[in-house]
Formats: structure tokens, sequence, C-alpha cells
């Protein structure tokens, strides 16, 4: 049982808490608070202090998650869904007639969040709802869900990538709206990022990958990114974050040796063809062993800018395998 009386049962009529968090795309203890606060808890109670979320009682948070969405306080909300108030509309409550386990990755939504998502997973639906709302509770909650659950590839490419450029999209139509959700939720993957990643690998000689971003570029989620997702799969990484000046990433090179050194570019203003060739011209080691790296251009700043001979990997998953490759040859 859970400090706060909400024990959960096993499966039977109607949902857990958790159950109906996970339906809603908020933190279970988002649903308990507008129990506890105001007065939106289940009609019904199952052995005194278990609670069993009913068709009735989930279209009354469907209805809370709505309004909250639109950026009404909740307490306003809350007062609207007891009343029912018929001046405000209210998207109609999906069929909630049998419980629903959380949805798996293949599960798609094209529900209502004020993005577009458009064919969306179905957990980019609770992420976006959260950073709009600017519900830090509840979206590092989804966000260390989805990340346990699918790995950080797919809670990457699949989940997160989309929540982020329907939030990109949103600001650039909205005349400057919005760059608060974006820098909100984009501090709130890497902090799951950070607290979902296996520790640190160590070192292995001739394993290690160098991540950096080119000077000038300060875009480093997508390359903590793909630091955890090397990790992930014990694979040694230095990642030195954004813009990190010339000479600073060829001393890194020169002292780590790396197998392999990925060039980080948002924008082709940034992407450097004679600073990718030049690292990967470099060499150290004894007379008759030298050695170099493989350098990995990555990002859209390097498209239809790239270096000949180089890789450019156009996502994570490309990237891993192509790190992977590196590493085990």
């Amino acid at each position: 049982m859970q400090a706060d009386g909400y024990a959960e049962e096993p499966r039977g009529g109607g949902l857990t808490t958790g159950e109906l968090a996970r339906r809603l795309g908020v933190a279970p203890t988002t649903v308990r608070t507008w129990d506890r606060r105001y007065g939106l808890g289940p009609d019904d109670r199952t052995g005194g202090r278990h609670r069993r979320w009913m068709p009735g009682d989930v279209a009354r948070l469907e209805r809370m998650c709505a309004l909250t969405a639109t950026g009404m306080p909740p307490a306003e909300a809350a007062r609207v869904v007891r009343t029912q108030e018929p001046s405000v509309p209210l998207p109609a409550p999906p069929d909630t007639a049998s419980p629903q386990r959380r949805p798996p990755l293949r599960a798609r939504s094209r529900a209502g969040t004020g993005l577009r998502l458009g064919d969306a997973r179905q957990e980019s639906k609770g992420i976006a709802r959260a950073a709009l709302r600017l519900d830090a509770a509840a979206l590092e909650g989804l966000l260390t869900a989805v990340m346990e659950e699918h790995g950080l590839v797919a809670a990457w490419t699949e989940v997160i990538m989309p929540t982020l450029q329907a939030v990109g999209r949103k600001w650039e139509g909205s005349g400057e709206r919005y760059v608060e959700v974006e820098h909100f939720l984009s501090w709130h993957v890497s902090g799951a990022l950070r607290r979902c990643a296996p520790p640190v690998v160590a070192d292995r000689p001739g394993a290690t990958t160098v991540l950096a971003c080119v000077p000038g570029e300060n875009h480093t989620l997508p390359l903590e990114v793909l630091s955890a997702a090397l990790a992930e799969r014990n694979v040694p990484v230095r990642m030195f974050g954004g813009a990190l000046p010339v000479d600073s990433l060829v001393a890194a090179v020169r002292r780590t040796g790396p197998a392999a050194v990925g060039l980080w570019s948002q924008s082709r203003t940034t992407a450097s063809r004679p600073l990718a060739e030049h690292v990967a011209a470099m060499e150290w080691g004894v007379r008759g062993a030298r050695r170099k790296a493989a350098v990995l251009t990555l990002g859209p700043g390097w498209a239809g800018h790239g270096v000949p001979g180089l890789p450019h990997p156009t996502g994570l998953r490309e990237a891993v395998a192509a790190v992977e490759s590196l590493v085990a040859g």
C-alpha cells in the first residue's frame, strides 16, 4: 500500500490510479492531487481505501485534462468539470467500458494537445500536455517512464523527438509564443537522460567515442541522447557538449585516441568541412602503428554539406549502429 492511501489492487472493474494516470498522460500524483484538492475522486471506493476509476470518473478527468491543457488554472477547470458548465466546449470522452493497459509504442494517437502531433505515438500526447501546462512533476514522470520502458533509442526516435518537433512548429507559427515550452521540455528531457542513462563506461583502448558540437553550435540535446544510448550499449564515451573550440577539440582527440569522433551541427552555418577533414586526418601513436579516428558528421547542418568519405548517419539509430560497428572493428 502506498503512503497516501491510494493502494493499487489487481486488475478488476475500472482502472487503478496508475492506469488512469498513464491513460491521461499525467503523473499519478497529479490524479491524487485533483482528488484531494478539488474533489475529483472516483465515485466508487473498493475495500475502503482502494481507488477504482469507472467510465464516468475517467470522463471527468479527461475533461479536466482538456481544460488545463488550454491554460485554464486547475482550480477553475475543476469547478467547470464539477458543475459541467455547458458554455465550455469539452471533447467527447472515448469509450472507457473496459480497463486499458498503457499502450505499447506501436499505438498511435491523433488526440488534440494544441500541437500538430499528426500520426504520433500515444506517449507523445501526455508529454505534450505536460509541457504545455509547464507541469514539471508530470513531465519528469512521463519522460522517465518512456525511457525506462522502451529504451533510449525508441523513446527518443518515436516519442520525444516528434514532440519536440511539434513544439518547434508551434513556436514558429505563433509569433515567438511557446518558446518557454520548448526550453522547458528540452531541459527536462536532458534531466531525464541523466537520470535514466547507465553509469559512465570506463575507457577501453581504441574503443572510446568523442562527441562534441562544432564551434558556434550549442544544440547539445541530440548529442546527449547519443551519448546515453551508447553508454546503454557499454560503449565508452567522452562528451564535450556545446561549441567546443577547434584547439580544444584537437587536444581532446589527441589525449583520448578515440575510435570515433562525432561532430554535431544543427545549422549549415556551423557545419565546417575543413574542420571535419582536419580531425579525420589526425594521427597518433608510435611510428609504424599510427592510428586515426573515424569522423562522423552528425546533425542536419551537414545535409548537402557533407564531407566525402566521412559517414553521415541520418538518425539516432543509424548513429548508434555506426559507432558500434567502428568500435567493434
